[in-house]
């Protein structure tokens, strides 16, 4: 995208964006949108072409896909409101969130059709997308080395019968021209799905040459090698933004109650009808759920799932809450330092006249 100058409607640009600006911003700032992100520094493209900013100073941060105003001297002087946003809980122990990608209008939720597939994985992601409140589209890699494609397919869509599930081989150009519709001229879409399962090579087949290397699979596990090292935003034949993320080995909900409720709606639709208004689902007496799962309605899977993800999302959320809490804290204790530090300059510089 480096040689190429597009207009702004071209990279995503709204009128949720443009009621944002005031004129003072139109005249003395650019609008530019990140379509990379690197550890010091991000590249944004503006119809001017492409510039290389470093990260807003603070605690404003910043991913690929946002929108931000910028000066002459080449500094982020405002991140625009996010039409969607996709984070995750930071990997590993510490307490902080990730972000991950914004103002997505698809994100395709990629899972291989091997030894990886896993349809609570698939439940993982979804609940992310609906969070985000943006459209999922399941997209099963790897057809051509499955037999029993067309059964797991099944599985998915039963997850969701209005979802739109796709089986394809990456590497045959014609299967995946079913995936075109989501790459129109403006359309951003997002990539989600664990190392190995082919992204790169979907990624390669929509964009139309080898954009991102591809990693050979390990026979002991049918897994690829990770290959993508940073997020960017990359334009298609068909005119959309396609956005590649690294592959997320450690993907953990927080702040995702309503997303894992709109994934498993028919849950939360049962749980109005349990005994009691706080029913866990697990031993009590007149849960509508469980004779749900006793009758064969409801698959048993469904429910160890649900469970497990809300409790995932409110240990991790009660997690981030509380360092936020303490965030806030501290920034008041310095705040009020600096200001007594201040009233006791001025007092003294006072008695010394």
């Amino acid at each position: 995208m480096s040689e190429q100058i597009l207009t702004l409607s071209q990279l995503g640009w709204r009128p949720y964006f443009q009621q944002q600006l005031t004129f003072e911003d139109l005249t003395d700032f650019q609008v530019g949108r990140i379509i990379e992100q690197h550890r010091s520094n991000v590249i944004v493209l503006s119809e001017q072409g492409q510039v290389s900013l470093l990260p807003p100073s603070g605690d404003e941060r910043v991913c690929v896909g946002d929108w931000v105003l910028f000066d002459e001297d080449l500094r982020i002087q405002r991140v625009l409101d996010r039409q969607s946003l996709f984070d995750r809980k930071a990997p590993g122990s510490k307490v902080a969130s990730q972000l991950i990608a914004a103002n997505v209008d698809s994100v395709m939720i990629v899972c291989s059709l091997n030894n990886d597939f896993n349809l609570s994985r698939i439940e993982r992601y979804l609940a992310i997308a609906k969070e985000a409140e943006v459209e999922p589209v399941v997209v099963l890699t790897k057809a051509d080395l499955c037999d029993d494609a067309d059964d797991k397919q099944d599985q998915v869509q039963k997850l969701n019968r209005m979802m739109s599930v796709y089986s394809v081989n990456a590497l045959d150009a014609k299967e995946l021209t079913a995936l075109h519709s989501y790459c129109k001229n403006g359309q951003t879409i997002a990539f989600l799905g664990s190392s190995g399962v082919g992204k790169s090579t979907l990624v390669n087949g929509l964009l139309g040459f080898e954009a991102q290397e591809t990693g050979e699979i390990r026979e002991d596990d049918s897994k690829g090698r990770h290959t993508t090292t940073h997020r960017a935003l990359k334009l298609m034949p068909q005119g959309g933004l396609l956005m590649d993320t690294p592959g997320m080995r450690e993907l953990q909900l927080a702040d995702c109650e309503q997303g894992v409720n709109a994934t498993f709606s028919e849950i939360t639709d049962l749980a109005l009808t349990c005994r009691f208004s706080d029913c866990s689902h697990t031993k009590e007496p007149g849960c509508a759920v469980l004779r749900a799962v006793d009758s064969g309605e409801l698959d048993e899977r469904r429910l160890v799932s649900y469970q497990k993800l809300m409790r995932e999302q409110a240990i991790n959320g009660a997690s981030l809450a509380e360092q936020r809490a303490k965030d806030k804290a501290f920034g008041k204790m310095v705040h009020g330092a600096i200001a007594e530090a201040r009233s006791r300059k001025k007092g003294y510089e006072s008695s010394t006249y």
